[in-house]
C-alpha cells in the first residue's frame, strides 16, 4: 500500500467518481422507466375493466335471454299438458 503514489490515489478517485457518476445516472434512468412501465399498465388495467364490464354486461343479457326460454319451454310444456288433460277428461266425459 506504501507503493501508491497520490497522483496514482487521485486517478483512482476520479474512476470511483465517474462509477458513481454513471451509477446515479443510471439509477435516475430505471427510475424514468419504471414510472412510465407502471403508467403503462395502469392504462392497461383500465382497458381490460372496461373490457370486463362489457364481457359481464353481454353474459348478463345472455343469461336473461336463456333464462326467458326455459320459463317459456315450462309454461308451454305445463299448458300442453293442461290441454292434453282438458281433452282427455271431456273425451272420457270427466267433465
Amino acid at each position: 500500500m506504501s507503493d501508491i503514489t497520490p497522483n496514482d490515489l487521485s486517478d483512482r478517485v476520479a474512476v470511483l467518481e465517474e462509477i458513481a457518476s454513471s451509477t446515479k445516472q443510471g439509477f435516475a434512468e430505471m427510475r424514468t422507466e419504471m414510472r412510465q412501465g407502471f403508467a403503462e399498465m395502469r392504462t392497461e388495467m383500465r382497458d381490460m375493466r372496461s373490457e370486463m364490464r362489457d364481457i359481464r354486461t353481454e353474459h348478463r343479457s345472455d343469461y336473461r335471454w336463456l333464462l326467458g326460454i326455459m320459463l317459456g319451454g315450462f309454461v308451454t310444456t305445463i299448458g300442453g299438458f293442461a290441454a292434453m288433460l282438458g281433452v282427455m277428461a271431456h273425451g272420457f266425459h270427466w267433465i
